[in-house]
């Protein structure tokens, strides 16, 4: 297939590359659903809640900090509530998830958006590499919490990439989640992005004899704030594809708008989904064995921090 087939044609869903997020919930009335979105004061977010909004739906809007969620919800026409969730901190995560149990939200959808990318430097949090601790942990910590919120029916949308291909081969480095053994921009975020998508199949497994779904998207490539922390070279590279292959944000955000509220996907659990259909992530993606300890790791981290 070209490029310029790849980029126009549409898949088995009818949707494809260029589909956008108000063309997948064209026709659709979200009245009566309340879905979270993290990360929603900008980019991918803030264009998952305005069209969330748009359609209906209650949006509870989660930001690094309240006073962002607030801003973000007073942008978009609609229902919003708001909430601050900084992901790299527990105790922010632990009170967003009291706050949403506090208002008695009961959640059709969360979609895990928000994650930092490929930062030059090693950083850390809580004794952890900060990609692995906010993309993962944070969100880890914020579903985990939040699943007794979720409504019989309810879904879970996990924000992974197709850079979970970069991640090590041995798939998550265990023995090296701080990152002090060697540390690489985008091996250590394909790592965090790796955890995303195993988080989002093992949590499916759990989800086994229930009607709730749990899945893992790559929105594609998408010139947003998410990569202020590239180093200028991988900038400027990134602004010369964007002409050619980069999707606009309302194209971005279609994939996981798609997968938290269509109707054909009621039943549709443990996937990884591209460009609005089903798609195939790397071997160890399905690999139950490594999904599984991810798992127990994350509860041990969790129950620790």
């Amino acid at each position: 297939m070209s490029l310029y087939e790849h980029l126009t044609s549409n898949g088995p869903s009818g949707f494809g590359y260029g589909t956008t997020a108000e063309q997948v919930t064209a026709g659709l009335s979200l009245a009566g659903k309340t879905i979270l979105v993290t990360g929603c004061n900008s980019g991918l977010g803030l264009e998952t809640v305005r069209v969330l909004a748009l359609r209906g739906a209650r949006v509870a809007c989660a930001a690094r900090t309240v006073e962002k969620a607030k801003a973000a919800g007073a942008s978009v026409a609609g229902e919003t509530v708001h909430f601050a969730c900084e992901l790299s901190d527990p105790a922010s995560v632990r009170a967003c998830v009291a706050a949403v149990r506090a208002q008695g939200l009961r959640l059709d959808a969360i979609i895990a958006n928000a994650g930092i990318m490929a930062l030059p430097k090693l950083k850390s949090a809580h004794g952890y590499e900060l990609q692995f601790f906010t993309n993962h942990m944070g969100h880890f910590l914020l579903v985990t919490g939040l699943l007794d919120q979720l409504t019989d029916a309810g879904r879970v949308v996990m924000l992974s990439s197709s850079a979970h291909r970069n991640a090590p081969k041995e798939g998550i480095q265990f023995d090296n989640l701080d990152g002090r053994r060697g540390y690489s921009s985008w091996a250590n975020y394909g790592q965090a992005k790796l955890a995303n998508l195993l988080f989002a199949k093992e949590l499916s497994r759990r989800f086994a004899g229930t009607k709730r779904t749990a899945n893992a998207v790559h929105p594609g490539v998408i010139r947003t704030n998410l990569g202020r922390h590239m180093n200028p070279i991988a900038n400027v590279a990134f602004g010369l594809l964007g002409p050619l292959a980069l999707k606009s944000v309302p194209q971005g955000a279609a994939t996981q708008v798609y997968v938290a509220t269509h109707p054909t996907l009621a039943t549709v659990t443990g996937e990884y989904f591209a460009d609005c259909n089903v798609a195939k992530p790397r071997a160890d993606a399905n690999d139950t064995a490594l999904a599984a300890r991810l798992w127990k790791v994350s509860e041990e981290i969790a129950a620790a921090v």
